[in-house]
């Protein structure tokens, strides 16, 4: 699926997600063609590693991993690469009567038992399996384990007659087999109990198919993907139920069980995701399943391209294997930069290294310093898979997964911090510390304690330069507004309304912990915005949210900050998830001297009651990103004040802070 995606064209992509056109489309209409553009294209740029199972040796445990140790043999479902990093939870021990290329079809296995368990068999029922690919002929056999009589349906004859081999009856309607027949006559005339389904196709025919052969109170379950246009009368007549199963099992996109290792007690919960992993090694161990007949088709990673091709070819295949060499050095294995270019080119500004290659890096943090004339010398990621991709884009000498090699690269005067938000108050300690300049995109930190170390330490140290990307106060038509009100003496009254739009509550961003929430994480960017307008301190905030309004708790994005600043103006940010996202995403009125301005995202003002002027409009959005980098970039080389007063961008952190806290 995800190689088909890949290839083809912006037709073939939008036909394939219906409902992100729709998004877009809302989004032009919002923000503009140029911007939208933009984004989508940054969005289908994004690199993504392929592939969920592996097996290897582990090379290094992290500080909680309790259950593994060093030269243990595992399965995970880690990506295709020579070194992964894998959560705890996602692992298991591999026994050792079972070989490295058997346990790579584990994560596959699970996939197939977690169907399985959903669909509830018990011994002498008879199951059918429509679609005989490599799940469905892993679903046969522990079929087959668990007791069952099982009926295999494809259009194959190569693996249906590998089904054969599995112990099941096969039908085939590609050759005239009549498959409810069949099923009927595999039944003894009472209907078949359940139904696997671990096809792939649009159409739904397979699932109306299982409904007819199922007995009354039979079971369906859906593991593959095909049409769901279902007819109520051959379910509700035979009461059936109906279920899709969601890959390996419980814990599947759980961040608290996958990512934070949080496993789920067995007495309540006794077939996890890792679970099921063990429990699938154990069927290959006791020789229940047998895997090799499913190997078509064996490379070595460097040929992996190849083997991508064929998978998306018409060339038969089923279990392709990509192998690695055995013999690597571990000095090769555990190697975390790579050179890009063997020269770092002129600059005229410093030398930049970036931590974070995500989406906002590398559509704007990336284009917006290489453009204030930086050398790009070291991008950083976790995986290092974006950090190549975006070093070869944008002209990086070096793309690394470790962190000091920009830190501790005298070469490196300013880094730039674009990752996660919970690292970002150690990485800006480190950088400093380092004697680096230190742009960081918002927000500075998650806690006011991690603000006073981080202010002590800043204070320190003259002549570095300190900045978050509090881009808005660089907005062409921020300016424009800052500009004009400079010709009044009247406070001023600022009414901010941001249509955030939902994101989910287990989503990082919504975890204090991790993305500090979104009050911290990107309202902090429309308290700046009002603080720079004012041109005064904060002299008093207070917020309020939405009442409970579901069964978990209290959101603060659904929330009023109110801030009263020291020459007496007012300023309100509406922060909202709840609106609807052809609604302005960014809002600002200001109320001053008899005087009114609008601003639409940052693309229309309007202005009434000011002489001479009644609206500026630009073609393309224009938040001030470029403009933001470009003025740090200008203060580093000619050693000026930083663009951002230090007491502003501390003092927006701080308030940011307080409010979120208050809040909760």
């Amino acid at each position: 699926m995800l190689v088909e995606f890949g290839s083809g064209g912006l037709l073939f992509k939008a036909r394939q997600q219906p409902d992100k056109v729709k998004m877009v489309l809302d989004k032009m209409r919002s923000e503009g063609i140029g911007t939208t553009l933009e984004t989508v294209a940054s969005k289908l740029d994004q690199p993504l590693a392929l592939g969920y199972c592996n097996v290897g040796r582990v090379l290094e445990v992290g500080e909680r991993v309790a259950s593994f140790s060093v030269g243990e043999r595992l399965a995970s479902n880690g990506p295709h690469a020579e070194v992964v990093s894998v959560p705890e939870n996602l692992c298991a021990r591999i026994p050792d009567s079972v070989s490295d290329e058997a346990a790579s079809f584990t994560i596959l296995g699970a996939i197939a038992l977690q169907g399985i368990r959903l669909a509830n068999p018990t011994i002498g029922e008879c199951v059918v399996v429509t679609g005989l690919g490599l799940i469905g002929l892993l679903a046969v056999q522990i079929l087959k384990a668990h007791g069952c009589r099982v009926l295999g349906i494809d259009f194959d004859s190569a693996r249906l007659a590998l089904a054969r081999e599995f112990g099941a009856e096969v039908a085939n309607p590609s050759a005239g087999d009549d498959v409810l027949a069949v099923a009927e006559a595999f039944s003894r005339g009472r209907g078949v109990d359940a139904v696997i389904i671990t096809a792939s196709t649009q159409s739904s025919e397979p699932v109306s198919q299982a409904a007819r052969m199922c007995r009354k109170r039979g079971r369906i379950v859906l593991v593959g993907v095909t049409g769901l246009e279902l007819s109520r009368a051959d379910f509700y007549e035979k009461e059936l139920t109906f279920q899709v199963s969601c890959s390996y099992g419980p814990g599947r996109y759980d961040p608290e069980y996958e990512e934070q290792g949080h496993d789920y007690p067995i007495g309540f919960v006794r077939w996890t995701e890792q679970r099921n992993f063990e429990a699938v090694l154990d069927l290959m161990a006791s020789g229940s399943v047998n895997v090799e007949p499913l190997i078509s088709h064996r490379f070595p990673i460097e040929r992996a391209a190849e083997a991508f091709s064929l998978l998306a070819s018409d060339e038969p295949s089923l279990g392709i294997l990509l192998e690695y060499d055995q013999e690597a050095p571990k000095d090769r294995l555990v190697q975390r930069s790579v050179s890009l270019s063997p020269t770092i080119p002129n600059a005229t500004a410093g030398v930049v290294g970036f931590l974070g290659s995500g989406n906002y890096a590398s559509r704007v943090l990336m284009p917006a310093f290489r453009a204030a004339g930086v050398a790009l010398h070291t991008v950083v990621s976790g995986g290092g898979a974006s950090a190549v991709h975006f070093g070869h884009k944008f002209g990086f000498s070096e793309a690394a997964s470790d962190p000091s090699r920009v830190l501790e690269n005298p070469q490196i005067d300013t880094v730039v911090i674009a990752t996660r938000h919970d690292a970002h108050a150690s990485q800006v300690l480190a950088a400093l510390r380092s004697g680096k300049h230190v742009f960081c995109e918002k927000p500075l930190c998650l806690t006011l304690e991690e603000l006073t170390e981080i202010e002590g330490e800043i204070r320190n140290r003259n002549g570095q330069r300190l900045m978050v990307g509090f881009n808005r106060r660089f907005a062409p038509h921020t300016q424009r507004i800052k500009a004009m009100l400079k010709t009044l003496s009247a406070p001023s009254h600022f009414i901010m309304t941001v249509n955030a739009g939902e994101i989910p509550l287990g989503h990082w961003t919504q975890d204090p912990a991790v993305g500090g929430g979104r009050i911290v994480g990107e309202a902090c960017h429309f308290i700046d915005l009002l603080r720079y307008l004012a041109g005064v301190p904060i002299a008093v905030h207070h917020a309020v949210s939405l009442g409970p309004h579901d069964a978990l708790r209290v959101r603060e994005d659904k929330s009023t900050i109110t801030l009263h600043f020291a020459d007496g103006s007012i300023g309100s940010i509406h922060y909202l998830a709840n609106g609807h996202r052809a609604f302005p995403k960014e809002r600002l009125e200001v109320f001053c001297g008899g005087r009114v301005l609008q601003l639409d995202n940052f693309r229309n003002l309007k202005g009434w009651g000011w002489p001479g002027f009644s609206k500026m409009k630009l073609w393309r959005q224009d938040k001030g990103a470029s403009a933001c980098a470009a003025a740090f970039v200008a203060s580093v080389k000619s050693g000026s004040e930083c663009p951002i007063p230090l007491d502003e961008l501390l003092e927006t952190s701080r308030v940011s802070i307080e409010v979120a806290e208050s809040l909760r």
